[in-house]
């Protein structure tokens, strides 16, 4: 098992399969992009499989969560996804993606094993949408949505960052766009993830501000009825239920204390924190010959050096160098 000196188990790994990305959100990177990692680089569809195999046969891992950049640049990505859910134990196939190219591969990704999908959306007006994205695909994302519900990737859940004076006022309209059309919200405190490092407290909306914005239309009650256990959302039942939204609170709510994710870049380093400042090379010891057995043990290595939390309230708190886009969510 991946057990760290806290007792925390991971079962929960997520993937990155490419650190690229076809849209330039502002709370990601800068209009101009980021330097790619070069090819070589990255692992295989071979390796990946490889490793996401010694996870869930050998370490325990129950859930994956292929996340990018964007996955769906991915070429090999259906073919990553079958050939991950046709281990045995079998684990739970998930995908974050931006929903662009979601509306041509959402039924191939269902053929193929997948189970569900989270996608990103901030905004319903396609003029908010291309300021932030500095992309005109507004479209391209609600015909992916559609197109995932329609193939049973369900429930479908859109992940949204709200930012003040920039979006905060659509907490509302983006909750009834869902319950029309039978998606699950998840409003997602901003994070400290940026490549510009931009990110302030001063400009987040905390989980609190978007609870009070809700309430104010809808009557919330907590989900008594599901042990959150060590899910990232507080989920709330919306004017009585069964419907349903999450609000992650990564800032001002912490979870860490019963998180049990570990992540793998695509590059193939392991890192226990979407915050780390430590990473853990699988990929060369890989390439080099390394037994299953051997890169096993390096990887129950690295998660037994996991930290007890985040430290964003720690004033020696350093923002990671990697960004999101680079680690994978």
């Amino acid at each position: 098992m991946l057990r760290d000196s806290f007792g925390r188990v991971a079962t929960d790994l997520r993937v990155s399969l490419t650190d690229k990305c076809n849209l330039r959100c502002t709370y990601c990177m800068p209009p101009e992009g980021l330097d790619w990692l070069p090819n070589a680089q990255l692992l295989t569809a071979d390796e990946i499989v490889r490793l996401v195999a010694i996870g869930v046969e050998r370490l325990g891992v129950t859930e994956v969560r292929y996340t990018g950049g964007e996955p769906l640049l991915r070429r090999e990505l259906v073919d990553i996804v079958a050939r991950t859910a046709a281990l045995r134990p079998r684990p739970q196939v998930s995908l974050t993606t931006n929903g662009i190219g979601l509306a041509r591969l959402a039924g191939p990704l269902a053929e193929a094993g997948l189970d569900r999908v989270n996608v990103s959306l901030d905004t319903l007006d396609r003029e908010v949408f291309k300021r932030l994205a500095h992309r005109d695909r507004f479209t391209d994302v609600i015909e992916g949505l559609a197109a995932a519900h329609e193939a049973g990737l369900r429930p479908v859940k859109i992940n949204t960052v709200l930012m003040r004076d920039v979006n905060d006022h659509e907490a509302v309209p983006l909750l009834r766009f869902c319950l029309d059309r039978g998606y699950e919200l998840r409003i997602i405190e901003q994070m400290p993830l940026d490549a510009q490092h931009g990110w302030s407290r001063e400009n987040m909306v905390t989980a609190d501000e978007i609870l009070e914005r809700l309430s104010g239309s809808f009557d919330l009650s907590p989900d008594d009825l599901e042990e959150r256990g060590s899910a990232p959302a507080e989920r709330f039942l919306v004017d009585g239920g069964p419907a349903r939204v999450g609000v992650i609170g990564s800032v001002t709510r912490p979870f860490c204390g019963a998180c049990d994710r570990v992540r793998l870049t695509a590059d193939g380093q392991v890192r226990n924190c979407l915050f780390a400042t430590e990473e853990s090379d699988l990929k060369t010891p890989m390439r080099a010959g390394a037994t299953d057995e051997e890169l096993a043990a390096r990887w129950t290595a690295a998660v037994a050096r996991k930290r007890a939390g985040h430290g964003i309230d720690d004033p020696s708190f350093l923002q990671p160098s990697r960004p999101m886009s680079a680690i994978g969510g």
